[in-house]
């Protein structure tokens, strides 16, 4: 493979798990989140969008690695590491207000609103910063 081959197929696999959550995250404004099957629906689906960068960035900085790419690498790299912590960090935090809202705390759902959108705009932050990153990284052979 080419090695601008290479950075288009990390910036797809990269791409396609931000650009789905982007679409997807915002359905969930307009419900209420003291909903119990509509706040876990919620929390699964950020699960699973950590899960996936994880593996994503992984993936995508090895082949980085493997072509020689040391700075890409390392900037992959930094996404695939902010899924494995962001995870753990953020699903505690969302556990932590799903139990509060189970136990009647009237404001659990405002703070899990609040959760809802840092990891929306955690999201939109890396993914502008990668979309900008494409000239670089596609001129870096």
């Amino acid at each position: 493979m080419t090695p601008d081959g290479v950075a288009i197929a990390v910036m797809v696999i990269l791409l396609f798990p931000m650009g789905y959550f982007t679409l997807a995250s915002p359905a969930f404004l307009l419900v209420k989140l003291d909903i119990q099957p509509v706040a876990q629906l919620l929390r699964g689906m950020f699960n699973a969008h950590f899960l996936v960068m994880r593996v994503a960035g992984v993936i995508g900085a090895l082949a980085f690695l493997l072509d020689g790419r040391l700075i890409a690498a390392m900037g992959v790299g930094l996404i695939a590491a902010l899924a494995i912590w962001g995870r753990r960090w953020f699903m505690q935090r969302i556990d932590d207000q799903l139990r509060a809202r189970d136990a009647g705390d009237a404001e659990a759902p405002h703070r899990l609103r609040r959760l809802h959108w840092s990891g929306m705009l955690g999201n939109a932050v890396l993914l502008v910063a990668l979309v900008t990153s494409i000239p670089y990284v596609a001129i870096s052979a």
